[in-house]
């Protein structure tokens, strides 16, 4: 499905359940789903998992992680091209939404009668606080998601730091 240039790359999944290098011969995936030999595992991005066995050959892939405070841009990308790349937007608010949350939970339990005491139920305090929680775990979980579909040998995650104020002002 070649538009204006772009071409759209089906993603293949071995039967041991390996990445393997994306093709863009959409004709020759045709065949391989109306021959029964592949089966579809998700639609978007559109995944295939072959259901023979094949030779687990890959090319090397090397995934780019630009990390930011509200997207984190991705790329991965072979000797040859450009095999995935995006933005993810992560959630704003959180500590936010944890205050809602410890506000209906404390209205919940004021209306109860009689509640045994509860002392020994806590968990251990974690060292990050939970929106950084949350940025580290979406992180954590773009990597899964593209491991699980690319044969990704290397991952180079590019950290900067910057004064948006001296960008603006030099004089700062």
């Amino acid at each position: 499905l070649s538009r204006k240039g772009l071409f759209m790359l089906i993603y293949i999944i071995s039967q041991t359940g390996k990445p393997l290098m994306p093709t863009a011969r959409i004709w020759r995936v045709k065949k391989l789903l109306k021959a029964g030999l592949a089966k579809v595992k998700t639609r978007y991005p559109f995944t295939i998992q072959l259901l023979y066995k094949s030779s687990e050959y890959v090319q090397k892939v090397t995934a780019g992680i630009d990390v930011g405070y509200e997207n984190v841009g991705f790329a991965c990308i072979s000797p040859k091209q450009e095999l995935i790349c995006g933005t993810l937007k992560c959630l704003k608010g959180i500590s936010e939404r944890i205050q809602e949350r410890r506000m209906y939970r404390r209205i919940r339990r004021e209306q109860l009668r009689y509640r045994p005491a509860r002392f020994n139920n806590r968990q251990k305090k974690q060292d990050l606080a939970p929106s950084i929680l949350h940025k580290y775990e979406t992180h954590i979980r773009l990597i899964d998601w593209l491991k699980s579909i690319l044969p990704i040998q290397k991952i180079i995650i590019e950290v900067a730091k910057f004064d948006i104020q001296k960008i603006t002002n030099p004089a700062i």
